[in-house]
C-alpha cells in the first residue's frame, strides 16, 4: 500500500502542486480586479455555479452529451477498425479510401455540421454524425499503420512454417498493432467529446454544448466555465478508461 502511494505521489504529485498554485494565482488575480470576472471568473465562482446548476447539468445535459459521445465512439471503433483492416488487406481499397479519409479531415466541422443537421434534423443523430467524423480518422489510421509496421522477421518465420496470411495476421500483426490501435482510441475518445460539443453548439436543445452556448449568450461566464469543466472531466475519465483497457490488453501474452 505504501509503495502504491509513493508511486502515485511520484507520478502526480508535481502536477497537483502546479494545479494548486495556478488555481491560487487565478483566484488572486480575479479578486484583485486585474481581470474582470465576466471574462474570466474565479475558480470559487465556477465551483459555486457548478453547485447551483448541479441538478440541471448532471441530470439533464451531461447524460445527453455522454450518450452522443459513447454511441459515436462505438460506431467509430467498429467502422474505423473494419476500414483499417480492409485497407491493410487490399491495396486497391487503400488507394480508393485513403484520399477520402484525408479530405474528410480538411473540411472544418463548423462548416459541415449544418449539413448533418439538414440531413438528420435536430435529433441525436446529427450530433453523432459530427462525433463520428471527428473520431473516425485516428482509429482508421492507427489500425492501418499498426498492422503495417514491424514483425517482418516473425512473418517470414511463420511463412517458412507454412502459415497462411490469416495466421500471420492473427498471431503477429494484430498483437504488434495493439499499441498503435490503443493510442488511436485514446485520441479518438477525446475527439468525440469535442465533436459532440460542436454538434450541440450548432443545433440542440439539450447537452453540455447547448448549455455552454446558452450561458455564453447570456454572459454567464461562471456557468459557462462550469460546463466546460464537466466536458473536460468527461474527456479525462474516458481517456483514463481507455488507458486502463490498454494495460489489460498489453498484459495479455501472445504466443506466436
Amino acid at each position: 500500500m505504501k509503495r502504491k502511494v509513493k508511486k502515485w505521489t511520484e507520478d502526480f504529485g508535481l502536477f497537483i502542486v502546479v494545479v494548486i498554485l495556478l488555481m491560487s494565482l487565478w483566484e488572486w488575480v480575479v479578486h484583485k480586479g486585474l481581470i474582470p470576472p465576466f471574462i474570466l471568473p474565479a475558480p470559487s465562482s465556477i465551483w459555486k455555479a457548478l453547485i447551483d446548476n448541479w441538478q440541471l447539468l448532471i441530470q439533464v445535459h451531461f447524460p445527453v452529451t455522454l450518450e452522443e459521445v459513447l454511441i459515436g465512439f462505438g460506431l467509430s471503433i467498429v467502422g474505423g477498425t473494419i476500414m483499417g483492416v480492409g485497407m491493410h488487406f487490399s491495396r486497391a481499397l487503400e488507394k480508393i479510401l485513403y484520399p477520402f479519409l484525408v479530405i474528410s479531415q480538411t473540411v472544418p466541422l463548423i462548416a459541415i455540421s449544418p449539413i448533418f443537421i439538414m440531413w438528420f434534423g435536430y435529433t441525436i443523430w446529427s450530433k453523432i454524425a459530427v462525433t463520428i467524423l471527428t473520431a473516425f480518422f485516428p482509429i482508421v489510421v492507427s489500425t492501418y499503420d499498426g498492422l503495417k509496421s514491424g514483425g517482418t522477421e516473425y512473418q517470414e518465420l511463420l511463412k517458412t512454417m507454412g502459415a497462411t496470411r490469416w495466421d500471420t495476421f492473427k498471431k503477429i500483426q494484430v498483437p504488434l498493432a495493439l499499441p498503435a490501435f490503443m493510442s488511436g482510441l485514446k485520441m479518438s475518445v477525446v475527439y468525440c467529446v469535442v465533436g459532440a460539443t460542436i454538434g450541440e453548439w450548432l443545433g440542440a436543445s439539450e447537452g453540455l454544448g447547448y448549455f455552454s452556448r446558452r450561458t455564453s449568450g447570456n454572459l454567464q461566464a461562471d456557468a459557462l466555465f462550469a460546463s466546460i469543466f464537466l466536458l473536460s472531466l468527461m474527456g479525462i475519465i474516458l481517456f483514463l478508461f481507455i488507458g486502463l483497457v490498454e494495460k489489460v490488453f498489453m498484459k495479455k501474452k501472445y504466443r506466436f
